[in-house]
């Protein structure tokens, strides 16, 4: 009967040795697997960071280039501005030069329309408070 349960005891001891085998294999594989994912999660999460980084330095590129052309139309639209003001005022100097006579009873009688309406507006002003 010793023997008996020396044997069981040997087998319970070989099994709970097998057990044990195979739970550290268990854990080694999951540990290994685990580790495959975050390095596969790293990998993805780098490759993720230098595409939104190339995005992010391509949109900054792009408002870069549209504020310099930006600038550019503003600063053509101001010479085409200044150059048709000067046209104007070189037109109307050389009116006045031609037509002196002509400028002066034109600019009267702008100057008193303007202070006709100027009157009719105070008047409907005044009348309506």
């Amino acid at each position: 009967m010793s023997n008996t349960i020396q044997t069981l005891g040997d087998e319970a001891a070989a099994l709970a040795s097998a057990a044990a085998q195979s739970t550290d294999q268990a854990i080694r594989a999951t540990q290994r697997t685990a580790q495959q994912g975050m390095d596969q999660l790293s990998a993805r999460l780098g490759d993720a960071k230098a595409q939104a980084g190339n995005t992010l330095e391509h949109l900054m590129s792009n408002a870069e280039s549209l504020g310099h052309r930006s600038m550019d139309a503003v600063h053509d639209g101001a010479g085409q501005i200044r150059a048709k003001s000067q046209h104007m005022r070189d037109a109307t100097v050389s009116y006045i030069q031609h037509e002196p006579i002509k400028s002066m009873l034109m600019a009267a009688a702008t100057g008193a329309a303007l202070m006709g309406m100027i009157a009719l507006f105070s008047r409907h002003g005044s009348n309506g408070r």
